[in-house]
């Protein structure tokens, strides 16, 4: 049932354009099963725009889903609050529990020390994302939960497989404890996650989280003649949105 075959409507057929089957408003969503049967489900989320879909599509297949917003990641202060609270309002409206996790910057610094000048995907990120990960297996185990995932995987500025094996790494930690691996962007996972953004008007970060990709990503503009980010201003879906070339990092 995890690979759905959906036949496209008459908006998509008259659309012309193969895609819109994947829609929001067309996709036919298929009932998920999870790999151990569990019922319930702790997810690390990274940023709502990732999770929206992860959510929905969690929602639709009636699979219990705690939030787990656990990320520090990310910098600074203020920057992580309007994360957080953006995937705290679209828990509020599925209905689903959402957990603050600690925001435990100076560890994170700690965990990353010597990693700073290492490039995204490599083993700065791994780091990062193995302590995030153990921390939410760990309060998995603690609160009867034997099945984690992650939103991360849903974007495309991330490695899948690098994600996956650090999940896979922190859940083996605890027995009985699995991470779930699906691919949240198949079947226009990450089409429909801008799509849900842009209803929502999520804010729209514009790099990873963390002040390495903020001053990487800085650099790479400004040599390219853009101008540096600017935190805090853009939404999806309203007047000067990024366009889909330039969609969420987390």
């Amino acid at each position: 049932m995890n690979t759905p075959n959906p036949a496209p409507d008459s908006a998509a057929k008259q659309s012309g354009n193969p895609m819109d089957r994947f829609s929001v408003e067309n996709y036919q969503r298929p009932v998920l099963d999870t790999p151990n049967g569990a019922e319930k489900v702790l997810m690390h989320s990274c940023c709502a725009p990732c999770a929206s879909e992860v959510m929905d599509a969690l929602a639709a297949s009636g699979i219990k889903t705690t939030i787990y917003f656990y990320n520090p990641n990310i910098h600074p202060r203020d920057e992580y609050n309007i994360r957080k609270e953006e995937n705290i309002r679209y828990a509020q409206k599925l209905g689903m529990d959402f957990v603050d996790g600690d925001y435990d910057a100076k560890n994170w610094f700690d965990r990353v020390e010597g990693l700073e000048n290492e490039p995204e995907r490599g083993s700065r990120c791994t780091a990062c994302f193995d302590m995030r990960f153990e921390r939410t297996a760990a309060y998995a185990a603690a609160h009867g939960f034997n099945l984690i995932s992650s939103t991360l995987g849903i974007s495309r500025w991330k490695d899948m497989d690098q994600i996956n094996g650090c999940g896979q790494r922190s859940a083996a930690r605890f027995p009985g404890m699995q991470y779930w691996t699906f691919n949240w962007r198949k079947q226009g996972g990450s089409q429909r996650m801008i799509e849900i953004s842009k209803n929502e008007e999520f804010y729209q970060q514009e790099y990873c989280g963390c002040v390495f990709s903020l001053r990487d990503t800085n650099d790479w503009r400004v040599s390219k003649g853009r101008e540096k980010i600017q935190r805090k201003v853009k939404f999806y879906g309203r007047e000067a949105v990024l366009s889909e070339d330039d969609d969420t990092e987390e």
